[in-house]
Parts: structure tokens; sequence; C-alpha cells
């Protein structure tokens, strides 16, 4: 088994200033023919590959981080990190990289002054080193200006930082800040905070370890708070020990776990509350501040992660009953804070993580929470919910199946999530919007091509129409009329709206509703092709076009409009036998001359059908509507649909007139003869035939043509 202590990730920083993890392999310090030097070499731990050769140059500047990091760049703008699984490893790589550089191993950085110098080809009046001021209140200005004016220049900043480092300097100043906050000197406490604000902008890890220290921390915050544009000081450090509690969930026993979390809280308090959006010309000066919150987080989770038994305790007083409310929304915020940080970790650490939690029973502690009553606990539930459908909605289809088999119908995780959509308190539906697109990705076919389970589809598609279907639909079903228009109903006369209640917010959750139901007419084309033709769905969905609000109306016309895109022969049939039509052409003349979007959507409808040429839907709508349609001229859409009816009806009769003339063969005319004294006499003149469909239509059509002629 390969030695631990050497067990490093590799990582580089990419043109967005974010930490790439290339891979987790095993570092060695080695003479390598093809750099002619001695280099820092990392193979893969899965195959052998190498992840990484650098040479050990001995002009490179190398920075030891927070014990077990070694980072350092070998071109502008490529900078490289070794994160090491122990601190022992780290230690044995650094006195390698010292030796060979001729440091003492006791540094944090290995780079000399005039390697540097030679680097970045300085002035040769800067090649001094960086003189400071004695750490008095009488020199606060000097020091200030000092470090403000550094901030231009990489190599007066790094000389900077050097000098920082000696002598305790940092702490100094901070004692200093306490003396300057009793005294109430304003002027020093303003001179501090300029101060404080340049050594972060030095971007050094070294004097991030110093500052972000348990012993420091609290101070800077406090020279934070005296911003001199401010005319009062903030009160931060008030915050984050008064109003910003940590709350141990479960009591974490690992000290140095819990400083690491305490101190990235206030760093990432720092970062996004504390220090004002740097410009164009500073977005760089904190790079290395991001960096040290990111390896704080990953190594937070990894700590968290590998305590089993503090999860374990964490999952049972979740779904247990006697857990109190209080406890219980502290310990979902955790999961949720804690999926948070695992966005930090790269693809194959976040999916060991998120089986992680799999594996202890995320899914059923879920189900639990969600369908509780309090606000927070749900909400928190969601997020957590959709990290892990982000993550694997395989995985959460899986579970919810197995659910089924075993009988649990009453209570299904996918039933819960459908139901919190529907019982969204909230008027916008913050909540129910984002649920409705976690449930789009579960059924989307799209993620179900798992090489695993080559029958997820058709088993996961068969599961949600059989159970949770019903549930999706039944506000639909519950707030439109089921009554069928008589064969007497008038196209085209105002009708009291059936859609009850309608309110907004009603109408927002039935807009969300159908926008998820389009979405399976396009991609579950038989199992909701069953359920529409079974339960009569689209004539429900054509109530919503009496609905006041327009933008309802406009999403139960578009579920019909890629219905009829489809141009199934099934679909067709089922909309002429229901005459469904009708509510869009009520609703088109109901619009009367409004040119609105509500118009435009019903005429592209028909301009679609009438381009695309669908025989059996144009005969239904001149046979049936014409008259009513004769009238919009502004648009040719209605004359082009009756003229394509009647050339498609001369060529229905054309062929039918040639066939019964090559149809009358001398044997015909035999048999006629021989049958003539029969009392059928007249029905054998044209053999029966089996007329295709689309003659069916088309002669039974043009007798109702005829007659709707004839009664004009």
């Amino acid at each position: 088994m390969s030695d631990t202590r050497r067990r490093v990730k590799v990582y580089t920083l990419n043109e967005d200033r974010q930490w790439d993890d290339r891979g987790t392999g095993h570092v060695s310090s080695t003479y390598v023919d093809r750099l002619k030097g001695m280099s820092l070499l990392v193979r893969a731990e899965s195959d052998g590959s190498v992840l990484l050769e650098s040479k050990i140059s001995p002009n490179t500047a190398y920075q030891k981080q927070q014990d077990t990091l070694i980072v350092w760049s070998e071109a502008v703008n490529y900078d490289l990190a070794l994160s090491f699984q122990e601190k022992a490893g780290c230690d044995e790589i650094w006195e390698k990289i010292c030796q060979i550089q001729g440091k003492d191993p006791t540094v944090e950085v290995t780079q000399d002054l005039e390697s540097e110098e030679e680097r970045f080809e300085e002035m040769p009046e800067t090649s001094h080193l960086v003189d400071l001021p004695p750490c008095e209140l009488n020199k606060l200005e000097e020091i200030a200006d000092l470090v403000t004016s550094v901030l231009s220049s990489p190599i007066r900043r790094e000389k900077l930082a050097l000098a920082l480092m000696h002598e305790g300097y940092i702490k100094k100043l901070l004692q200093l800040f306490k003396v300057c906050e009793d005294l109430e000197n304003t002027e020093g406490l303003h001179h501090l905070y300029e101060i404080i604000r340049g050594i972060l902008f030095l971007n050094k890890a070294a004097l991030f370890e110093v500052m972000f220290s348990d012993d420091c921390i609290m101070d800077v915050v406090g020279c934070l708070e005296y911003d001199p544009s401010l005319v009062q000081p903030k009160k931060h450090r008030e915050f984050l020990t008064k109003t910003a509690k940590f709350k141990e969930v479960i009591p974490i026993t690992d000290s140095e776990l819990r400083q690491k979390i305490h101190q990235t809280y206030r760093v990432q308090y720092i970062q996004d509350i504390i220090l004002p959006t740097p410009s164009v010309f500073e977005e760089n000066f904190l790079s290395t501040l991001t960096s040290f919150i990111f390896f704080n987080k990953v190594e937070i989770v990894s700590m968290l992660q590998e305590d089993e038994k503090f999860l374990a305790e964490v999952f049972a007083q979740l779904t247990d009953e006697a857990t109190d409310d209080e406890k219980r929304r502290e310990l979902v915020n955790f999961f949720k804070e804690f999926c948070a940080f695992s966005q930090t970790l790269q693809p194959q650490n976040r999916d060991a993580f998120f089986k992680t939690l799999a594996n202890l029973g995320i899914l059923p502690a879920l189900e639990i929470v969600m369908g509780m009553d309090d606000l927070q606990v749900r909400a928190a539930a969601t997020d957590i919910f959709s990290y892990l459908v982000e993550f694997s909605p395989s995985m959460v289809r899986e579970f919810v199946m197995q659910e089924a088999q075993q009988g649990d119908y009453d209570i299904l995780l996918i039933n819960v999530v459908i139901e919190q959509m529907i019982c969204d308190t909230d008027p916008e539906l913050g909540g129910a919007v984002q649920l409705m697109g976690l449930l789009r990705t579960l059924i989307d076919p799209e993620n179900m091509l798992a090489p695993t389970n080559k029958t997820e589809k058709t088993e996961f598609l068969s599961f949600f129409y059989k159970y949770c279907m019903h549930v999706l639909t039944a506000p639909l079903l519950a707030n439109t009329t089921d009554e069928k228009p008589g064969k007497e109903a008038v196209v085209g006369t105002n009708k009291i709206s059936p859609v009850c209640p309608d309110n907004f917010q009603t109408a927002q959750l039935l807009a969300l509703i159908l926008e998820l139901l389009t979405f399976c007419v396009e991609h579950h084309t038989y199992h909701i092709k069953n359920y529409i033709m079974n339960r009569d769905l689209l004539r429900r969905v054509l109530v919503l076009m009496n609905s006041k609000h327009t933008f309802l109306a406009l999403c139960a016309l578009r579920f019909m409009r890629r219905i009829v895109g489809l141009k199934d022969e099934f679909y067709n049939r089922y909309i002429i036998k229901g005459n469904l039509f009708e509510p869009v052409i009520n609703a088109l003349l109901d619009n009367g001359t409004r040119y609105n979007l509500l118009n435009s959507a019903v005429i592209e409808l028909f301009e679609f059908i009438r381009v695309e040429d669908i025989k059996s839907l144009t005969a239904h709508i001149v046979d049936n509507f014409s008259e009513v349609l004769e009238s919009i001229e502004y648009v040719q859409t209605f004359k082009g649909l009756k003229s394509k009816y009647e050339q498609e009806k001369d060529r229905q009769s054309q062929r039918l007139s040639r066939y019964r003339r090559d149809a009358r063969t001398l044997e015909d005319d035999e048999e006629l003869w021989f049958n003539e004294d029969d009392d059928d006499e007249g029905e054998a003149v044209v053999p029966p035939i089996e007329k295709s469909k689309p003659e069916d239509d088309f002669s039974d059509n043009y007798g109702k043509f005829i007659e709707a002629k004839k009664g004009t």
C-alpha cells in the first residue's frame, strides 16, 4: 500500500482564478532526465500516469501554506498547488525544495530578494529591502502611506510582505489598534484601516496565516470597521460575536475542525461583506484569499465526511420524531451548508461526498422533512434536494422506484415534491418554480441514458405515470369543469368562465403544471399520449382558454400546439372526435380585433396546420368552422385552409371516379347481367373496397360541407 504521507491532490489555477483539481496521486522528488534536474513528480494513484513533472528551479518562489499546501508559479498566470493528505508528507517535500534552493526549511517562502528582482526586472532603486517604520502611534500615517504605495509594484509587494513577517510586525499593529480604540483616536483608526486593507491586498498566504489566526482575526475585523469614507464605523465584530452564533448541531469533538469552521466563516465574511468590491486594477489582489477559503472548505468537507459517527448521529436526530422543531431546523440548515461547501469540490470528490450522504440515508430523511409544516425546514430541504438532483437524477429515480416496489404508495418522495409545489404559499410561487425545475430534470429522458441501466427510461416513466401523474394533474382537474358542450353549442358566443377559482396564484400554479405537461408531450410520446386520451385531458386544459389571465390561456394553447405539432393521427382523431378546436376558435373570436399575443398564437396554430397540410384537421376545421372564420380576412390563413380542403376534395373525387372506370371490366359486366334480377339490384356495381381513413374522412366531411351549404 502506498505511503499516505506522500498522497497529494494536484491543483492548477484557471483563468477565472479558481482552482481545478487535476487528480490524486503520490509525489516524490527525483531526478528527471527530460528536465535535466531534480523535480517534483506526481503519479496518479489510479493508473500510475504522470500528473505532474515540475523541475525545482532555484529561482522559483515556493510558498508553504496551512501546513499541508505548497504553492508556486511556473509561468505568468500558471499557478500550481500540491495539497497533502498529511502534514508530515508536506514537511518532507518542503525540506527537499529548501535543500535544493539552499534555504532554511523553517521559512514559508523560499524566494530570495535577488532572484525575485531578476524575475521582475525592477528598477535599481527598488532593490533594497523595504524599511518599515517603527510600529508606533505617531508613525501610523507613514506606515499607511508605505503600504498603499507598494500595491502597484509586484516586487515591492513581495518585499513588504517579507518585511512584515519579521519581528511580529502585524501583531504589533493590532496592539496599536486596541490602544487607538481605548483612546478613541479616530485618525489612528483610519490609518489602521488603510494599513490592514493594504496588507490583505498584498495577497500573501503567509500573512493570512497570521492575520486569520484565532488571536488576531477579530482585531483585523475591528480595523476594517473604521473605513474613513464612512460617517460611523460598522459593527462587524458585534455581528460576528453576537448575531452570528455558531451552533453545533452535534458536538464537534475535533478542535481543529471547529477552529477551521470558525476561521472559514469569518474570512468569508471579510471577503464578501467587509472588503469593498475590488476595482479592475485590484481584482487579482485577493486571489490568494479566495484560494485560502477554497482549500479551507475542501478540508472541512473532507474532515466531516470521514467522521461517519458524526454524520450518522446527525441523520438519526434529523429523522427522530422526538427531535424538537428548533433542533431539526438547525440540523437541516447544517446539511444545507454542508452541501453548499461541497460545491467547491472537484467532480470526483463531489461524487464521493454525495455517495456518502446517499449511503447514510439522505433521501429518506428528506422525504420526512420536506413534508413538515415548518417553512424554513422545507425550504432548506428543497435546497438539499436540488443538490442531489443536480448530482445524480438517476440516484433519486432509483430510490423512488424502490419505494414503490416496497409498497410505500402513500408517501413517495416524488409525490411529496409535487405536493410541496402545489401547496406553495408564496404569492410569487418561488418554491414551486424551483421544484418544477427539479421535477422536469427527474422526468427528462435525456438524462436517463445511463449505460448501467438501459431500462431506466421505460421503468421510471411507467412508474411516474402510474403513481405520480394523477397528483400533478389534480389541481388542473379540480379547477376546470368536465362538462362537455352540447351539440347545439354555438361557436363564437361568450361563455361564463368555468375556471374556478380564477385568481392569480391559482393561475400561476396551473401555468407551471401546464409547462411540465407540455414538456411531457414533447419528450414522453407514448406514456403522455395514453394519459391524455384516456382522461380527455386536452378538453380540460382548453377550459383555461376562458381564463381572465392571458398568460394562462396562452399556456393552454401552447399545450395544444405541441400536440398538433407532433402530426400524430391518433391525436388528430382525438381532437376531431372531441371537437376540441371549438374553445380555441371561441377565444379567437372573443378576442375581437385586438392584435395581441393570444391572437397571433391562435393564428400561428392554424397556419401550421395549413403549411404542414394536415389533411384530417384541415377538413374538420373547414367543415365545422368555415362560416365563422370567413369574416377573418386580415390574414390569408383561413382562406388557405379552405383552398387546401377543396383541392384535396377534388383529388379524392377524381381518384374515386378513375377507380370506378377501371373496375368496370367485362367480367364485372357479365356478373352484373347475371345478377340483374336480384333484389339488391345495383349494389354490386362497385365492388366493396376498404377505403383508407383519409378517404372516409373527406367523404364524410364533404357531405357535411354540402349540407351546411344548403342551410345557408
